[in-house]
């Protein structure tokens, strides 16, 4: 399964914010799957949402 990223997030949003999840939420309202990921590696939230599958 594949996965599209909408949009990044740093991970040292100020305390009490979640721009990711508040992100994230408001495509669900829409109608899209949207998920929060952490890349660890970028120290990054990612939103993504199912991708077409590439064979």
């Amino acid at each position: 399964m594949s996965t599209k990223v909408l949009q990044r997030f740093p991970a040292g949003a100020p305390r009490g914010s979640w721009p990711a999840e508040e992100y994230a939420a408001a495509r669900r309202a829409q109608g899209e799957s949207a998920t929060v990921v952490m890349d660890l590696t970028s120290d990054t939230f990612l939103v993504v949402v199912p991708g077409p599958d590439e064979d």
